[in-house]
């Protein structure tokens, strides 16, 4: 059982992101933060993406189980994103993926609730954030 804080990455991608675009993408975010990859414990996304080949390498090249919620897990974390997106909410049905998904899984996994650690960052067709918990 680890004993320090869990570390979630929470992921939105469009259809056909590849893996490569996501990957520079996190290592260019926890660079900027000062967090090393290995401190990185689960990633996250919404169900709709949990066949994105994109996502599914990502996981696979990092070896971390990639978790996904449906809209209404995520649409309970509304009051806690930093960013909410009316496009992401009309295709989706909840108001920021890369946050909620974060939250939800770092929820699950740790003992205290979530907190976002990197809000949204948003790259060529990703966004990503960050939770952590204890």
């Amino acid at each position: 059982m680890s004993t320090g804080p869990i570390l979630v990455v929470g992921l939105g991608c469009q259809r056909g992101c590849p893996a490569s675009t996501l990957r520079a993408m996190l290592d260019q975010t926890l660079l900027a933060h000062g967090i090393e990859l290995s401190g990185v414990g689960a990633l996250a996304s919404i169900d709709l993406k949990q066949d994105e080949p994109g996502l599914l390498e990502l996981a696979e090249q990092l070896k971390l189980p990639l978790t996904c919620f449906n809209a209404g897990q995520l649409s309970s974390y509304q009051a806690r994103l930093s960013h909410r997106s009316e496009i992401a909410f009309e295709r989706t049905g909840c108001y920021g993926i890369a946050e909620s998904a974060a939250l939800a899984l770092a929820d699950r996994l740790g003992t205290t609730p979530a907190t976002l650690l990197i809000p949204r960052q948003k790259g060529p067709g990703v966004t990503l954030a960050l939770a952590v918990t204890a």
